[in-house]
């Protein structure tokens, strides 16, 4: 989530539309704003209400500092494990 809003500020639909086009299946809102609320209040993400040209107001979401650093240690995380599972499967020869 962190790298889809670092990407560009987006609201929700934006979002799960994103993770759903990235094959990651239908993410309802019932996943989706329980954990945008967790990264706000960890002070990962900034969200900003903006009314719409047509329909409701949106809630926009734009990553912090904080993010960025979270970000980068968890990609940090993700390409040693991956390293390691491609050690195992063969793959890092």
């Amino acid at each position: 989530m962190l790298a889809l809003v670092r990407r560009r500020e987006s609201y929700g639909y934006e979002l799960a539309a994103a993770l759903e086009e990235a094959g990651l299946g239908a993410i309802k809102g019932g996943t989706l704003y329980p954990l945008l609320l967790r990264l706000e209040r960890r002070g990962l993400i900034t969200a900003t209400w903006r009314e719409g040209t047509v329909g409701p107001a949106r809630k926009y979401y734009r990553i912090t500092p904080a993010g960025e650093v979270a970000l980068r240690d968890a990609a940090a995380e993700w390409h040693a494990f991956r390293h390691g599972v491609d050690s195992i499967l063969g793959k890092g020869r």
